[in-house]
């Protein structure tokens, strides 16, 4: 074991690594949590303004020119931005056929592959969806409804929602390189 300048770094720099990889994945698990409740809330809510939009139409006949623009909206919300959420538990669609089929190192090893290819795809969702945000927001662009919100809401959410994604999958990816403990 080496002392001085050159042994002492080489024994703190994949500590400090390890610390800020558990310190990313902290705060990005706080971050999801916190979504969640509020994913929550929003399906609670689009459930409420359906329910209103159902009654008020069946009942008096009332007109709903927001309602299901409204619960579109809290629903494409709550389900990107979930995302992250999802993909930290393993929870979205996979392939578990070869699963029991394959050593464990090559489970490891197919497993971190998918994320490489899933972090691929997924960063070029999320950057085609901050655009499209982007366009929306700096060209104005509302919802062909008589409310006509503004569509920057709904591509806003779907883009924080993939970058949630991406940085989920990136630190999937990273934690068996860096040798990072898992919680």
């Amino acid at each position: 074991m080496m002392h001085g300048p050159l042994g002492d770094r080489d024994l703190q720099e994949p500590a400090t690594s390890n610390m800020l990889v558990a310190a990313f994945e902290r705060i990005l698990s706080f971050c999801h949590n916190v979504i969640v409740v509020l994913a929550s809330l929003a399906l609670i809510a689009a459930c409420v303004i359906l329910s209103y939009s159902v009654l008020g139409r069946a009942l008096f006949h009332a007109a709903n020119y927001w309602q299901d623009e409204a619960a579109v909206f809290l629903l494409v919300g709550a389900t990107f931005m979930t995302a992250g959420y999802v993909q930290a538990r393993r929870g979205h669609i996979g392939i578990e056929a070869f699963v029991g089929l394959l050593p464990p190192l090559a489970n490891r090893v197919r497993l971190w592959l998918v994320d490489v290819t899933s972090l691929l795809f997924c960063g070029f969702f999320t950057w085609k969806s901050w655009t499209l945000a982007h366009e929306a927001y700096s060209d104005g662009q509302v919802s062909n409804s008589m409310w006509s919100p503004p569509l920057a809401i709904p591509y806003g959410l779907m883009a924080l929602g993939m970058t949630l994604l991406c940085l989920q999958i990136f630190l999937q990816i990273i934690i068996p390189l860096t040798g990072a403990a898992r919680r």
